[in-house]
């Protein structure tokens, strides 16, 4: 079960830092300059679901496990 920030979702943008699609995950970078965890299970498209380096998202910033992590990311 993922914890909200505060108890509210906070929304965002950024910009993919890196994604490895064999295995499933990377980080973005906010527009703040934060680095923030995304697993692919967050991308919202239909298909097979990867992020390329420097595409532009919107998503948002839950605890996850580990820390702060993406949510409902979507491609920009």
């Amino acid at each position: 079960m993922q914890k909200i920030l505060g108890g509210s979702i906070l929304t965002t943008q950024g910009t993919v830092k890196w994604f490895n699609a064999s295995k499933g995950y990377g980080f973005i970078t906010t527009d703040e300059g934060k680095d923030i965890f995304v697993h692919f299970s967050a991308i919202q498209s239909d298909g097979f679901k990867t992020l390329d380096e420097g595409q532009k998202v919107s998503f948002d910033i839950v605890e996850g496990p580990k820390g702060e992590q993406a949510a409902n990311v979507v491609k920009l």
